[in-house]
């Protein structure tokens, strides 16, 4: 089974656009990239009191079944520095599976699309700039429309280095 993915990747602590840069580079070869969104530096979600996130998405290919791909993600989360903390807290890396495939699936600990897709601009102001006409498989929604529909002027076009 061979999917297309499109994942959110994010990180408040340390060198940020590091953090991000091995993150891609610890996918290969379970998790191909195909696109890269640019790199956005957002605001703090859900926990306010934290330094500004630097955001991005990605497009890639996997063989990994959902289940096991959630797995891995976690995996490498704590290979790169990830530790538990607070729900929204800070955190030097996190990964998220955004959409598989037209996949909607349900169960304990993974939900596909991300539950939160369609009201987090820091997810969809990258996903719309590398997939503007896909569609959300269960909002029937473009990406762009979806983006067109929520506050995103926060989201800035990080310089990166």
């Amino acid at each position: 089974m061979s999917g297309v993915i499109y994942l959110s990747l994010g990180s408040n602590l340390g060198d940020r656009q590091a953090n991000l840069e091995a993150a891609i580079r610890e996918l290969e070869p379970q998790v191909h990239a195909l696109a890269a969104s640019a790199i956005y530096e957002t605001p703090p979600w859900g926990y306010l009191d934290q330094p500004k996130f630097l955001n991005m998405a990605l497009e890639a290919q996997t063989d990994l079944a959902p289940l096991d791909l959630l797995k891995f993600l976690k995996k490498l989360e704590t290979q790169l520095g990830r530790r538990p903390g607070e729900h929204y807290g800070p955190r030097v890396i996190d990964i998220d599976i955004l959409l598989y495939d037209s996949l909607i699936l349900s169960q304990p600990g993974l939900e596909i699309p991300h539950p939160h897709l369609a009201e987090r601009a820091f997810v969809l102001v990258p996903l719309a700039e590398i997939a503007p006409a896909l569609r959300h498989p269960a909002l029937g929604q473009t990406m762009q429309q979806l983006l067109e529909q929520i506050d995103s002027q926060d989201i800035q076009r990080y310089a990166a280095r």
